[in-house]
């Protein structure tokens, strides 16, 4: 349960403002078209995050746990770190309209979370709980609770999201995972 909450938490919070949650805003604006947003969303998620979850099992077929204690804790604060660097959004990513609003979608999101924060969270995620199925449950979950709002209730949120704060949190969650798995905590 506790890897679950953790993908779920620390997705959600480094979600806001992200590229990704900005990309949703523009989808949601530009086709107003809500649910196959939505399920574009969830489909290229699902698959993007299997994809890392099944990276970060492998990673930790090849270390020990001592080697992979220490990658993982400066991981997770390099990841606290990065957090904190504002995202670029890319208008490129949301040109996709030749494939309708789910393909579109689709392809935007998988695309545009590829080697991004959450993605490289749900592989150390992994690599932390090995609990694949749990984690890449939680990191979607994580990322749907952050970009469902911004399709549905677009800019009526944007305005009212204190986006540095929430990323602060994010980054502190992170720091405390990678000290906690630095300091071995229930080793």
């Amino acid at each position: 349960m506790e890897a679950f909450l953790v993908s779920t938490g620390i997705v959600a919070l480094a979600e806001i403002g992200d590229k990704t949650q900005l990309l949703a805003f523009i989808l949601a604006a530009k086709f107003r078209k809500p649910w196959p947003i939505v399920f574009g969303i969830l489909v290229a998620t699902l698959a993007n995050h299997a994809c890392a979850g099944a990276l970060g099992a492998w990673l930790t077929s090849l270390m020990g746990p001592d080697t992979l204690r220490w990658v993982l804790g400066f991981s997770f604060i390099a990841m606290a770190i990065w957090t904190l660097i504002p995202d670029k959004f890319e208008e490129e990513d949301a040109r996709l309209t030749r494939f309708g609003v789910f393909g579109a979608t689709l392809i935007a999101f998988f695309l545009a979370e590829m080697g991004d924060k959450t993605q490289v969270a749900t592989v150390f995620l992994v690599a932390q709980y090995q609990a694949f199925f749990t984690v890449v449950a939680g990191t979607t979950l994580g990322m749907m609770i952050a970009n469902v709002p911004a399709v549905l209730l677009g800019d009526r949120i944007a305005q009212r999201m204190p986006v540095r704060l929430v990323h602060r949190i994010a980054a502190a969650i992170f720091a405390i995972v990678g000290l906690v798995t630095l300091f071995g905590a229930g080793h």
